[in-house]
């Protein structure tokens, strides 16, 4: 399969999935959007994975780049391409099959929080607990669009994932996480935790790599592997 990554911050680090590519025998390419998208990447493009960053879907103003990928993010669903978006990546595919992304009020979720899944089923799930724990990090959320499938929800969050169709799935948990990611965002956006309901401390977070990161890792890389399957 060809694969390519986007990444949105020099810091994320999709190394879980680039391994994870490696090691089943795939080709995997990250991009950064702000360097420009060429659209001809799309005739042998099999999967596109849209990752996080601190950005908004719709400060197109701020990041004018933001349209460019919004509209190649749009033709690889259009094409049939499978899409995985993950946190700013799942708003975005909101946004662009209708649905609306906007700031979660208080409900800002920061740290390590427990993941529900509800009665829906999607093959990329089907190795996927009813509960688990994952990294959170997002002040906005999103409205669910039309036709698509709400999976799994949080206290915090109503929408932590959905799929529309069975070729693109949305996260808004971060499965991806490492331990070096996280605590550059400690150190670099620290005046982000602030005494919050669903934001836990730097040492809570810190504590929290070691228990859960592994385990994160696998649930991302059942993902892919289904992902692969299907």
């Amino acid at each position: 399969m060809q694969i390519i990554v986007l990444r949105h911050f020099s810091f994320d680090d999709p190394s879980v999935i680039i391994s994870w590519a490696e090691h089943a025998g795939h080709e995997l390419v990250v991009h950064d959007p702000a360097d420009g998208i060429t659209r001809e990447w799309l005739h042998s493009l099999d999967v596109l994975v849209v990752l996080g960053g601190p950005m908004s879907v719709y400060q197109e103003i701020e990041y004018p780049w933001l349209i460019q990928e919004k509209a190649f993010v749009k033709r690889a669903i259009e094409m049939g391409k499978k899409v995985l978006g993950i946190c700013l990546g799942a708003q975005m595919i909101s946004e662009i099959l209708g649905g609306t992304v906007f700031t979660n009020g208080d409900q800002k979720e920061i740290g390590w929080h427990q993941v529900q899944r509800n009665v829906e089923y999607h093959p990329w799930l089907a190795h996927i607990p009813d509960q688990f724990t994952s990294f959170s990090w997002h002040g906005d959320t999103f409205s669910l669009p039309e036709g698509a499938r709400n999976l799994m929800y949080s206290e915090a969050c109503n929408h932590q994932a959905f799929a529309y169709g069975e070729h693109v799935l949305g996260l808004q948990f971060h499965l991806e996480s490492t331990p070096q990611c996280i605590q550059q965002m400690l150190s670099r956006w620290s005046h982000e935790l602030r005494d919050l309901p669903f934001i836990q401390n730097d040492s809570v977070i810190r504590e929290g790599m070691l228990v859960h990161s592994e385990n994160s890792k696998m649930l991302l890389r059942g993902i892919l592997d289904q992902i692969a399957l299907t």
